[in-house]
Formats: C-alpha cells, sequence, structure tokens
C-alpha cells in the first residue's frame, strides 16, 4: 500500500475538523500524515490526537493547502486533500492507493461524491454518517473511470512524484474559488487527472467560513477568465462556468435561495465584468470587496 498523507486547510471549522478526525482514525489503510493547515488556534477541536500536525498562516485556500502539502511532499506516495466538511468512507484512502497502483498514467483523481450538500446550504453530521453508512453497507460499486481533466477540491488526491515545484495559485485568494481545477490543469502535463469510483464520501457543504455573496460572484466571473489567459482552464470550460453563474443569479435573484446570497453574487457578478471591461482581470481585486 503506498503512503498517502492527509491535508485539510481550515478556517472557523473546529467541530467539522473533529468530526473529520473520527472518520480518519476508522480508515482501513491509516495516513501516513495528518496535516491540519489553520490561520489560528481558534481553528483547532479540543484534545487532538499527539500524531496529527499542525501548520499556521494567514487564510487563503491556496496558500492554506500549500503549507500543508509542503509538510508531506518527501515522505509520502500520494497526497489527499479532504475539506474540513466532508466524510470520507472507512476505505477511502485504501482505495487512493490501489487507484495509484492500478491506473500508473493518473496523476491526479478526484473522488465519488455520494451526496453534495453544498448544494442545498449543508447537512448535518449525522445525515453524511448515515448516507456513509448506507454505502458501505451496499454492494460494491464497479469501478468507473471518466478520464478528463477534473478536480473537486473536498476529495482530490494527487501522485507527489508529479507535484514537484507545482503549487496552488495564491492570487487566487480567500476562498480560492476554481484554485482545484487550476492545480490539476498544472499537473495534469505530467499525466491524467481523472474522476473516479475508487473512493468516495460525503461533502456537507457547511456554510461557516465561505466568502461573501458579492466576492464569490466576482470570483465567478474573474477567476475563469485569469485561469484562461494563465493556460491551465480550457476557454469552453471558462465560458460554461462564467454563462451558467450569469444566468443563475439573474434568474433566482427574484425568489433566491435561503442559503445562498444570489443578490451578492449578481452584483459580484457585474463588478466583475465591469472590471474585464476596465482589461483586467486579477483575481486579488476581490479583497477590495471584504468586509
Amino acid at each position: 500500500m503506498m503512503r498517502i498523507a492527509v491535508v485539510v486547510a481550515s478556517l472557523n471549522r473546529p467541530e467539522e475538523i473533529g468530526q473529520l478526525l473520527l472518520a480518519l482514525k476508522a480508515q482501513s489503510l491509516q495516513p501516513s500524515a495528518i496535516v491540519l493547515s489553520v490561520a489560528s488556534n481558534a481553528d483547532l477541536p479540543p484534545n487532538l490526537p499527539p500524531d496529527v500536525e499542525i501548520v499556521m498562516g494567514g487564510a487563503g485556500s491556496s496558500a492554506q493547502r500549500n503549507r500543508g502539502m509542503e509538510l508531506v511532499l518527501e515522505r509520502s506516495d500520494a497526497v489527499v486533500f479532504f475539506d474540513d466538511d466532508f466524510i470520507p468512507t472507512k476505505d477511502a484512502l485504501t482505495g487512493i492507493s490501489r487507484f495509484f497502483t492500478t491506473f500508473p498514467d493518473a496523476v491526479g483523481a478526484t473522488g465519488l461524491v455520494l451526496h453534495d450538500g453544498v448544494k442545498e446550504g449543508g447537512i448535518t453530521y449525522e445525515s453524511a454518517l448515515q448516507i456513509v453508512r448506507a454505502y458501505e453497507a451496499g454492494p460494491e460499486l464497479p469501478l468507473r473511470n471518466e478520464d478528463f481533466l477534473f478536480a473537486y477540491g473536498c476529495n482530490m488526491a494527487f501522485r507527489t512524484s508529479a507535484i514537484g515545484k507545482i503549487r496552488f495559485d495564491e492570487n487566487l485568494p480567500l476562498y480560492g474559488w476554481q484554485e482545484d481545477m487550476d492545480f490539476a490543469g498544472q499537473i495534469s502535463v505530467h499525466g491524467k487527472v481523472i474522476r473516479t469510483t475508487s473512493f468516495a464520501g460525503v461533502h456537507r457543504g457547511v456554510n461557516k467560513g465561505r466568502s461573501s455573496g458579492v466576492m464569490l460572484g466576482f470570483s465567478q466571473i474573474i477567476n475563469p477568465t485569469y485561469l484562461v489567459r494563465k493556460g491551465t482552464m480550457r476557454p469552453k470550460k471558462a465560458a460554461t462556468l462564467i454563462v451558467k453563474n450569469l444566468i443563475a443569479n439573474h434568474v433566482k435573484v427574484l425568489m433566491p435561495e435561503p442559503f445562498i446570497d444570489r443578490s451578492g453574487r449578481l452584483r459580484g457578478n457585474w463588478l466583475g465584468l465591469f472590471h474585464l471591461l476596465r482589461g483586467h482581470a486579477d483575481p486579488t481585486a476581490v479583497l477590495s470587496y471584504r468586509k
């Protein structure tokens, strides 16, 4: 089996970190390292296990992932990034090890998301556990790999030998929208990045710690444009993301979901469009809209 390190970037979610650590303790293949990348001690749950490593620094998903990853690159065969509100099945790390062993041409993978609570304002820890346990008790799914460039930050794994000097782009600040796809685009020059059923879990979609509606709306326009210019996102993918979010925010602002700031996202979209019209595509400009 491979040495698999787990890196978790987190902000203001000590309870969720504690719940994820319970799921990691139950893994059939134990992590070679667990690194929590946080901004302060307030982000950490009490009574951390002694083998959990902590790295602190400024907030921002890209910077936090980088700090955590750099601690484990030289002593692991693969690194998996779990969101703090992700609950993996008990065989998730075993599945990651088997995947990379079976498919030597793959350098990255996103596992199966059994349920994504982000689409409904988040689900409880208890609900996530029920979904995970039902999956574990069911028949084993046939292996299915979708061979296309894809990474979803809540449960993505990469072969460390392919990472080298590649890092998450810290020009994508704070929540770092699309930093997962940018990283996949960078590492794809070394091999395939695949969506697979080899490992699985539930993304709870907890709202705590997320960016404001205005800031996310701005990033929905600017970040894909920036990544196209950088060369890590295909123009068609970027255009689809931008148009999809523009339409959704214009239509749903009339009857917004209680857990989404549609008016804020819509305002951010237009701020982003005006930013582009002035000839810019700077993701860090979103910081000027920080409350």
